[in-house]
């Protein structure tokens, strides 16, 4: 299960806490499409206790997409470096 918290501070920040996998995606996908364009988004990670590797790869887009990751897990980070060498 995954909670998402919006806050905003000049950029809007999603805080995410709990497992991130396929099903609450789609839902943090559509939060992030329904915002103004020019806004600024980060995903502030701190509480994310489990992410699988379609979550990765949906982070590593995020973070391609000049969405920050804030507070991103050692293992999460490593994953994305992983993934962009193609290993």
């Amino acid at each position: 299960m995954l909670r998402i918290q919006r806050s905003e501070n000049g950029e809007v920040i999603f805080t995410l806490s709990g497992q991130l996998d396929e099903e609450p995606i789609v839902e943090l996908e559509t939060l992030i499409d329904s915002e103004a364009n020019g806004r600024h988004i980060v995903l502030d990670l701190k509480d994310l206790t489990l992410a699988n590797e379609y979550a990765v790869t949906f982070l590593e887009h995020c973070e391609s997409n000049n969405i920050t990751l804030e507070n991103c897990p050692p293992y999460i980070r490593e994953w994305i470096k992983r993934q962009r060498l193609g290993s």
